[in-house]
């Protein structure tokens, strides 16, 4: 099979892999039907995280081809929708809502790499969803926006506790950050402030539900969100981005006894313990447990309330996947699906 593989910072190829196999008897193969380019996957491609042939992708939707001989829940045939993280969603952390920290959790990115052909799902019952039937290939999108930027988003709009009455603030418009204003809207927020300096973004947040732009970052950026919130700031906070200023900017934008869901991938951020004890606010985030969400997000898409296959803005096949990446370093792409 044909599969992405990054052998240095910049240097991505698609190459010939083996054709995965049953290897325990909770695996189940799928042949992707679509993949796509996270925003994730530019740590390394920018040498930021190391790479050394790495196999890559994380965000998967297929037809399950094989099933071991453990595997209750699904069937040949079957469409499915995967986690980032592989859980067995039935340990105690598990149950308790947190599957991206399953006892036996792993991800998908680096192991398994799902910008490929093929993929062999461990836990197949734990981290595959089937939806209700074969969708019509122009849902295909968004179920592949749930497996993580959606779920994450979604996540991030939870853990801040956006909802009826309150006003969010969402630091980051890539990906991630567009389905939080998503989510934020869908859980009835009734401001959404959407952190952006790049137009095409910020006429999708709009789509999505952004009540408000503003393209200041750091104290500037916290100053505007107070001076629309009466001085107050943000009832809930999504922080998408994961750098030193966005995750400082997303503390100060926090009204106090307000919520922090903090969903950008961290690197090198120093949180200075007095100005978070000072600020008080909860904070709730990390790697998304996406299984969690699934079930409620294949519904909501497949019974066509919300469109979060939008967020993709360049569609290429997955044997062009090192244009795609060059697309999105360059933000010329805010997030690149890759056909099969």
């Amino acid at each position: 099979m044909r599969g992405v593989i990054m052998h240095a910072p910049g240097d991505v190829r698609v190459e010939d892999r083996e054709d995965p196999t049953i290897v325990e008897p909770t695996d189940a193969i799928i042949r992707l039907s679509a993949t796509c380019i996270c925003g994730s996957d530019l740590w390394p491609y920018r040498g930021v995280e190391p790479v050394d042939h790495t196999l890559m992708g994380h965000e998967y939707v297929g037809l399950v081809e094989e099933i071991g001989s453990a595997v209750r829940t699904l069937q040949v045939g079957d469409f499915v929708v995967g986690s980032f993280v592989i859980s067995d969603n039935t340990c105690e952390i598990c149950r308790a809502g947190f599957q991206s920290k399953c006892v036996h959790a792993e991800f998908v990115a680096g192991t398994i790499g799902t910008q490929a052909e093929k993929a062999r799902i461990p836990h197949a019952d734990g981290t595959l969803v089937a939806t209700p039937g074969q969708p019509d290939p122009e849902l295909t999108p968004s179920l592949l926006a749930a497996s993580d930027v959606l779920g994450t988003g979604w996540f991030a709009a939870v853990a801040a506790e956006a909802g009826p009455g309150k006003t969010v603030a969402v630091v980051g418009d890539g990906a991630v950050g567009l389905m939080a204003v998503l989510a934020a809207k869908e859980l009835g927020a009734e401001r959404i402030i959407a952190m952006s300096r790049h137009p095409a973004r910020q006429e999708l947040a709009r789509f999505y539900g952004a009540t408000d732009t503003v393209e200041e970052r750091g104290e500037e950026g916290v100053a505007r969100i107070k001076e629309l919130t009466g001085g107050l700031g943000a009832h809930s906070v999504i922080e998408a981005v994961g750098t030193q200023e966005s995750f400082m900017q997303a503390v100060g934008a926090t009204r106090g006894g307000g919520h922090l869901g903090y969903v950008g991938v961290n690197h090198d951020v120093q949180i200075p313990g007095i100005q978070l004890f000072f600020a008080g606010i909860h904070a709730l985030g990390g790697p998304a447990p996406v299984r969690r969400f699934l079930p409620e997000l294949i519904q909501l898409i497949w019974d066509r309330k919300i469109d979060p296959g939008k967020v993709f803005d360049l569609t290429l096949p997955l044997e062009q996947a090192a244009e795609g990446y060059r697309a999105m370093d360059e933000r010329r792409a805010t997030k690149v699906l890759l056909t099969l």
